[in-house]
């Protein structure tokens, strides 16, 4: 058994240096907004993006204004890709069911399935603008039946970018704030004099974003620790170098530190996948964030067999998994970590991110161990009820309470049963005794 590294990122000791500088840097700034509300908010907003309104929520005629500069064919395309993360919401909505069962004669358990009633949804835009995040926040919450759904994007290049604008409209946003960043997130979960607090934050956004949404847990609620994207293509012979390469840099491309790994039983492949990087690398446009992110966390690993491969895959725990090899359905069935999987040459980490209707928010750092990615069921909550409604069954279960109460030396809680016992099976239980 042979796993051999032919390309290795930063070492994990300087990656936990860097997270221990953003975790202090958010800290400070959350406490500041936390004091100074609205004041350190456009601190912030000027320090960071130079932009400071009169004020960061837009209004109805501002949208307007925004969406009317959008291109008719830009607009229908973005009209497209909400159909179609708006009609898998919608589908995975319906399988979640309200229930109620009758569990013994008189006995009624169920479940209802309620949408969170404030949800905080952040756009990242302040290099790219990320038209898709509206999508696979706002629309899905709207789905979702979430009555207050306040969005937040950064300003692009010193003013709103109208097709972001258009998408948090479209996708159903009742609040679009222009404002990004740590001060951002934080407004919107400590409450500021002029935006009210959430009760749950989601969506993706760098480093201080996550960590900022990492720190508010317990404040409000959150999707899940969606920081710098992660990339992993898993491929055979079956594929070629300049299909690798290309998925690699799609996703090094979003920033400085983001991971791309790719994992493979083929050292030809691995080699050839190198020197395609090094020839796009040439020709990308946003090579600049490409380069960084492949020298400081790209990785190329050889494996012996396919076992291997889905060894590696399971500690490493991506966010997205192309997979490209002659068993990919082998992988779908075996792999248990990972945010989504692409399956197959012919679709890619990019239809996930912009159109093809799954979501991309999804878990990183690992996470994908313990939580799957945002969907419409992130936005329900799943709350229990129950009616006892005979007389018979009210005696019935609660003399089982109440022996199961006293076992455990909870007095209290066995006359909560005990005293239904007397009422409606009319037997006479002394108090502070387990009912018979």
């Amino acid at each position: 058994m042979t796993i051999t590294h032919i390309k290795r990122g930063k070492p994990e000791t300087e990656r936990s240096d860097d997270d221990l500088k953003v975790r202090s840097t958010v800290e400070g700034i959350l406490k500041d907004i936390e004091q100074r509300g609205d004041a350190v908010v456009r601190e912030l907003s000027e320090k960071f993006d130079n932009y400071t309104p009169s004020a960061f929520r837009l209004t109805s005629s501002e949208i307007e204004a925004l969406m009317n500069r959008v291109s008719t064919r830009d607009m229908e395309d973005i009209k497209f890709a909400q159909a179609q993360v708006r009609n898998f919401a919608q589908a995975q909505r319906d399988s979640m069911r309200d229930i109620e069962v009758e569990t013994m004669p008189g006995v009624i358990l169920g479940h209802r399935n309620l949408p969170v009633q404030s949800v905080g949804c952040y756009v990242p835009g302040g290099k790219f603008p990320m038209v898709a995040s509206a999508h696979m926040s706002v629309a899905t919450a709207s789905v979702a039946g979430v009555p207050r759904i306040a969005a937040a994007t950064p300003p692009f290049r010193g003013e709103p970018n109208p097709a972001v604008i258009a998408a948090m409209h479209l996708g159903g946003a009742h609040e679009i704030y222009v404002l990004g960043g740590i001060q951002a997130v934080g407004a919107l979960a400590i409450g500021t004099e002029t935006i009210d607090p959430v009760h749950m934050l989601v969506g993706p956004g760098n480093a201080y974003v996550a960590e900022a949404k990492r720190q508010l847990f317990g404040r409000v609620g959150i999707d899940l620790f969606a920081g710098p994207t992660e990339t992993m293509v898993i491929a055979d012979d079956t594929v070629d170098g300049e299909l690798c390469a290309t998925d690699l840099l799609g996703q090094a491309e979003h920033g400085y530190n983001s991971p791309a790994v790719l994992v493979t039983n083929s050292m030809k492949l691995a080699e050839a996948t190198l020197a395609e990087i090094d020839r796009l690398l040439k020709i990308l446009p946003t090579a600049e964030t490409a380069a960084k992110s492949w020298a400081d966390y790209g990785e190329v690993i050889v494996c012996d067999s396919y076992e291997e491969i889905l060894q590696v895959s399971e500690e490493i725990a991506s966010e997205h998994v192309q997979v490209m090899t002659d068993r990919d359905d082998w992988f779908l069935e075996n792999m248990r970590s990972y945010g989504a999987l692409f399956l197959g040459p012919r679709t890619n980490v990019a239809n996930g991110d912009k159109v093809i209707g799954t979501n991309h928010t999804l878990p990183t750092r690992r996470a994908g161990r313990y939580t799957g990615g945002l969907w419409v069921g992130k936005f329900l909550k799943t709350h229990s009820y129950q009616k006892v409604l005979t007389d018979e069954a009210a005696a019935n279960i609660g003399a089982y309470c109440s022996r199961l109460c006293m076992l455990e030396g909870f007095v209290g809680h066995a006359e909560q049963a005990n005293v239904r016992v007397r009422r409606y099976g009319g037997r006479n239980v002394a108090y502070g005794t387990a009912a018979e």
